[in-house]
């Protein structure tokens, strides 16, 4: 590689967001379930290898996302988690009212 490469793959690193695949998979899964996919949003707090992400919808979806004893909620969290863990971050989901 040449200088220039070198100099593009060192910023691309920078550059690149922690997280990013968690958050796109709980925007994705959180979108696929509720009734009201415009009211989803999803917040990130990142840290040095972890990211929380905060989940919101709207209230009449609450439920939907939630789930029976928290089951639904319970998938959610393992999907994400297991997508941080192939970028190496450790991710973690909030749902917030």
């Amino acid at each position: 590689m040449t200088d220039v490469e070198d100099d593009f793959d060192d910023a691309d690193d920078i550059n690149r967001l922690v997280g990013a695949l968690s958050r796109n998979v709980l925007t994705y899964l959180a979108k696929s379930i509720v009734e009201d996919p415009e009211a989803v949003v999803v917040e990130a707090d990142e840290g040095r290898n972890s990211v929380t992400l905060r989940l919101h919808v709207a209230p009449d979806d609450m439920g939907r996302v939630i789930g029976r004893r928290g089951r639904v909620a319970q998938a959610i969290r393992t999907v994400v988690r297991a997508a941080g863990a192939k970028e190496g971050v450790n991710a973690s989901v909030d749902i917030v009212d």
